[in-house]
């Protein structure tokens, strides 16, 4: 059954999660800033599709074989930090040269950034942080009845996910692109982009450094 008794208490705790600021609203922010909102809502709706991913290998019990294997949750854990030390790199070096950000609704053409590289970035951020694999795994199961096929369960509750984060991470775009004159600015846009940069290499070395649940 798909809608049942604690499908809504489900709906509640995720919107909390989905509200929760953390690697997915700074990529969103991030990618809006650098190419307008058509890259923020790319950046969404990879990251969220990722949701998918780790619902299905936590029905199929991949999860469970990873959080079992201290050498395949330790390799996951590595390259996921290493993914968000380059993001925050590539962030610092734009910063540094000092190049004005195209900010949401008024980039020109000739600055778009392609879109391969905020669907690339968005779904991969996602599917290679662990955090995520351990929370799917440890929060999933507590919704899904015995009866329940596991597989189709799991990808529905996804999709309430997938919905609900999008409309949140959609809503921070459309924010952001109403102050895109202000962030357009060329200090502001360095300075976003210098902290955003600097907070997605202390991610990375965080996870880099934290031990196995």
């Amino acid at each position: 059954m798909l809608i049942d008794a604690q499908f809504w208490t489900f709906v509640f705790a995720i919107t909390l999660l989905s509200m929760t600021p953390g690697i997915d609203t700074l990529l969103v922010i991030r990618n809006t800033l650098r190419g307008g909102s058509w890259d923020g809502v790319l950046t969404s709706l990879a990251i969220c599709c990722g949701l998918f991913v780790h619902a299905s290998v936590s029905a199929l019990g991949i999860s469970l074989i990873l959080l079992q294997s201290t050498w395949a949750f330790g390799a996951l854990k590595l390259l996921g930090a290493a993914y968000l030390v380059w993001l925050g790199a590539q962030s610092l070096i734009r910063a540094r040269r000092g190049a004005p950000l195209p900010v949401a609704g008024i980039s020109s053409p000739s600055r778009r950034v392609s879109p391969w590289m905020p669907l690339r970035e968005g779904f991969l951020s996602n599917v290679l942080n662990p955090k995520t694999v351990v929370f799917y795994m440890a929060f999933l199961p507590q919704f899904i009845a015995p009866t329940d096929p596991a597989l189709l369960k799991s990808l529905w509750l996804a999709g309430v996910h997938f919905v609900i984060a999008n409309i949140w991470q959609i809503g921070i775009v459309l924010m952001v692109g109403r102050a895109g004159h202000w962030l357009a600015k060329g200090w502001v846009s360095r300075g976003i982009e210098s902290v955003t940069g600097m907070v997605l290499i202390l991610f990375g070395i965080k996870l880099a450094l934290q031990q196995q649940p």
